[in-house]
């Protein structure tokens, strides 16, 4: 085998080596975004509870600067404020069908 062959093959090991540590770490923000969300529909019946409504932008700008307090570069913080910005607007979603089953329930 040629060195460069041999190279290439390493280059490949290392890069399958990456994907794997990516893999685990999406395995594991998937379940976590999973629990993050059901969360949101128990949030939902509290808020139903005592009268708040779904969206609360002071709680939104709490929650981003909690976790753009978290990044180690300008890159990452815009790259995060990004993502985000969907797992709220997707929390958000949640809630309001978590209340659309709420009150379709307390209305038999």
């Amino acid at each position: 085998m040629s060195d460069s062959s041999a190279n290439n093959n390493d280059h490949w090991r290392e890069l399958e080596e990456w994907r794997g540590k990516i893999d685990s770490i999406d395995r594991q923000l998937a379940a976590l975004l999973c629990q993050r969300l059901l969360f949101a529909g128990n949030i939902s019946a509290v808020k139903t509870r005592i009268g708040e409504t779904v969206l609360q932008p002071e709680r939104e700008k709490e929650v981003l600067n909690n976790v753009l307090s978290q990044t180690e570069s300008p890159m990452m913080g815009h790259a995060l404020e990004r993502i985000y910005h969907c797992i709220l607007n997707e929390s958000r979603l949640i809630q309001h069908e978590c209340k659309g089953e709420q009150q379709s329930l307390s209305s038999r």
